[in-house]
């Protein structure tokens, strides 16, 4: 396996990784980082990188510093040791950084409702352990230092300790400026030798201090002595000091014996940490190379969307498509060198080990990757002096090693294969080997320059022939993947190109057999004709893609009617309610004056009050003609619908089937190919199809078979989607559908004439016709039935 990782260039991916990390704990992970042949776990560990990449692109990183691998200082603490001030302080730091990682993760999860799991369960495993934390911060600062406020002891010798000095320095700066002082004097300073405090004096005045020479020049010129008048201080100093150091040394040793208490739960942490770190290294790393997580699976298959190697720069490495483990287990890649052959070779084994290894992968979205049991690969020259072995003999130690170990559960990658002795008898052995691999179940990426093996993949079921493209007119390799293309020799295009006189090309045209030349000229047809199909798909995928937009841009169009029709009647109901209201409210004032008058004695007869008031109920706002027809036209719409029932979609003015009820008040509409989610009060009953009676002896299927008003045949072979017609239409009829789509799409045609084909011959066929602009226009066909 390590040679693999090796010949992959595994390692050189793990360099660039480590650069992600933001400690030497992640450093170590990524060190250890191998690949796994276990599904489950790499699939926690891709579900991991997500998570951190998920944190990435909402936050911009994860608070990750001040996080040291302080284990040797926990280990030391544990047996007793004394740590050094700014080992509790790495400690320290360590212990906080964990705590506001875990805060970080935790607030994320449960007051920002984002999903992440895994670092979730993760970030519980850290333990606060804050009284240790407050304690070291309390005593030592962030430089190391011990404070004063450590101990009391410790702050009343820092005092005596001051005081000290500054006694002796007081009494040395008398000295020295003093002016009798200053000619006996080399320099007028204080300077400090062997932790004592000293004056620069000429040799030849040396008697008139007295004292202790400490040190002297190294001319011998210049004394450093203490003189005598402070050596009593200086004493009185150093005493201080010596107990300084032993109050320095018990505070450091009582705060070593608590991070003892937790060495365990700091080495926890650490560990925990150290995952935490190497996870938001792998979404890091991820985000440079622009990589997405692939789909995972141990059936063999590979599908590479748009794959890059993460080692070449972006302006550099040209995406492939890869699949391989479906309808085919080996893939032959043909061509000349320098073509990018063994790019391609590198690019499919090393995302394999980067996915099996947790890693993102550049490739883009709905890519798949296998979890191998094993990968083999026999890549570059590994010739070896020593043992006297030529290239073809380096070569076939390794094949015959990996041949001994190859199963259904490998991945093997043969670089040309074969090379390195006889053509005839390496292309021989390179079939056989590859028959042999395939026939282990294996799935196999070869790449070779035989012309030999460029009719392999014709010959054999499960293999497929594939070319790196060459531009012959820029005499460069556009490295661009052809997948079904055995690749082309290009010599004589190549020599034309570079000026050879052209008698002397068909001169060598002669000496190839018409079988080698009939075979170049078919790989170019089939070069010509894949372009041509490349060109028709990305010209479909472009129409396709601007007829889902013109829907969705349809759909917001539709839905904006409906919801101004929707305001638009609410509005014009609450001003005919309060138009009414005014009204009632006019014709109570006026009727109860009426009353008030009668009370009064004034002559008004009661019919005369009856008269106002029905004077004043026909003046209520009336409705037009327009608003009483879709008044009405709502009434109906509020008639018990059901599946399958013809309707007509009021807003929209067309007319549609219910294929499903939501609930009360609304329904899944039918529309040619487009399904709408509609409201009751929107829709008018037009018809519902007859009940189909069930015969005797018979199973018959009704409305209540759930059949759909149309049938999708895009995809399909020719031969399935007659069936598929034939039983669509027998379904239909048994579920009481008068009217039915068959969206067979536009394509070739071919498809759309055996449908038009079919339905004129069937005898349930009432009548049939290409759809409208609603109804998918020529890829539809809407079938009336008798």
């Amino acid at each position: 396996m390590e040679r693999v990782l090796r010949v992959l260039e595994f390692e050189k991916m793990k360099k660039q990784l480590s650069g992600h990390v933001s400690s030497s704990l992640g450093r170590q992970k990524v060190t250890e980082l191998k690949p796994s042949t276990d599904k489950e776990e790499v699939q926690r560990w891709q579900q991991e990188t997500s998570e951190g990449a998920k944190v990435l692109r909402l936050k911009g990183q994860a608070p990750l510093g001040g996080i040291t691998d302080v284990a040797p200082h926990a280990k030391r603490a544990k047996i007793g040791g004394a740590l050094a001030a700014h080992e509790l302080m790495e400690v320290a730091s360590t212990i906080y950084g964990g705590r506001r990682l875990k805060k970080f993760i935790v607030t994320m999860v449960e007051e920002e409702e984002i999903t992440l799991p895994l670092l979730y369960v993760l970030s519980e495993e850290i333990e606060p352990l804050t009284d240790v934390e407050r304690e070291i911060k309390q005593c030592i600062d962030d430089n190391g230092h011990v404070m004063d406020s450590a101990s009391p002891e410790l702050r009343t010798i820092r005092a005596q300790v001051r005081s000290y000095e500054s006694s002796v320095r007081s009494k040395l700066e008398s000295i020295t400026r003093s002016s009798s002082s200053q000619k006996m004097l080399s320099d007028a300073i204080v300077t400090i030798r062997n932790d004592r405090f000293v004056i620069p004096v000429k040799q030849e005045y040396r008697s008139s201090f007295g004292g202790i020479v400490h040190d002297q020049s190294a001319s011998g010129a210049t004394l450093f002595i203490e003189p005598q008048a402070i050596v009593v201080l200086n004493n009185q100093l150093s005493e201080a000091k010596v107990k300084e150091k032993r109050e320095i040394e018990r505070i450091l040793t009582e705060l070593s014996a608590q991070v003892a208490e937790i060495a365990d739960e700091l080495l926890h942490n650490l560990t925990t940490l150290a995952v935490l770190d190497f996870i938001f290294a792998k979404a890091r790393y991820a985000k440079q190379i622009k990589a997405s997580e692939p789909k995972l699976n141990e059936d063999g298959f590979l599908f590479l969307k748009k794959a890059r190697h993460p080692l070449l720069a972006d302006d550099e490495v040209v995406p492939i498509d890869v699949e391989l483990g479906g309808t085919y287990r080996s893939l032959i890649i043909t061509g000349p060198n320098t073509g990018g052959k063994t790019v391609t070779l590198k690019t499919v084994g090393l995302l394999t080990l980067m996915a099996q290894s947790g890693l993102h992968v550049p490739v883009e979205e709905e890519s798949e990757m296998a979890v191998f049991k094993q990968v083999f690969a026999d890549i570059g020259d590994e010739q070896s002096i020593e043992q006297s072995l030529s290239t073809f003999s380096s070569h076939m130690t390794n094949i015959v090693d990996i041949l001994d170990k190859v199963d259904f559960q490998s991945l093997v990658l043969f670089d040309e294969l074969g090379a390195g002795t006889d053509p005839t008898e390496g292309a021989a052995l390179a079939i056989s080997i590859l028959d042999d691999v395939y026939n282990r179940g294996a799935c196999v990426v070869a790449t070779t320059h035989y012309s030999e093996l460029k009719g392999y993949a014709y010959n054999r079921e499960g293999a497929m022939n594939a070319s790196v493209e060459f531009n012959v007119e820029t005499l460069r390799p556009t490295y661009r993947l052809l997948i079904g293309v055995p690749g082309r020799s290009n010599a004589f295009a190549i020599s034309r190109r570079l000026g050879l006189n052209e008698r002397v090309i068909e001169k060598a045209k002669e000496q190839i057999d018409s079988e080698t030349n009939q075979i170049e000229l078919m790989i170019e047809s089939l070069e010509t004709s894949q372009k041509s199909a490349e060109s028709d798909w990305e010209e479909a995928n472009a129409l396709r893609k601007e007829a889902e937009k013109l829907r969705a841009d349809l759909e917001t169009q539709l839905q904006a009617l409906e919801e101004e029709k929707e305001r638009i009647f609410k509005e014009a109901e609450e001003k005919a309610e309060k138009a009414v209201q005014e009204a009632k409210d006019e014709a109570e004032l006026i009727i109860g004056e009426l009353r008030e008058m009668q009370k009064q004695g004034l002559s008004v007869k009661e019919h005369q009050i009856i008269d106002a008031k029905k004077h004043l109920e026909q003046a209520a706002p009336k409705l037009t003609s327009k608003q009483k027809k879709i008044k009405k036209e709502a009434a109906k719409a509020k008639q018990n619908i059901q599946n399958g029932d013809e309707v007509k979609v009021l807003s929209f003015g067309q007319k549609g089937f219910i294929a499903e009820k939501i609930s009360e008040d609304e329904f899944h509409v039918q529309m040619g190919i487009m399904k709408m989610k509609v409201k009751r009060d929107d829709l008018q009953l037009l018809d519902r199809p007859k009940q189909v009676e069930s015969k005797p002896l018979a199973m018959v299927r009704g409305n209540d078979h759930h059949v759909k008003s149309e049938l999708d045949l895009r995809g399909q072979r020719f031969e399935d989607a007659m069936l598929m017609v034939e039983k669509y239409i027998d379904d239909a009829l048994l579920a009481g559908y008068h009217q039915v789509s068959i969206i067979h799409g536009k394509g070739s045609g071919a498809l759309r004439k055996g449908v038009k084909q079919l339905l004129k011959k069937h005898p349930h066929v009432k009548n049939e016709r290409d759809g409208g602009m609603n109804e998918g226009g020529l890829g539809n066909t809407v079938v009336e039935l008798k």
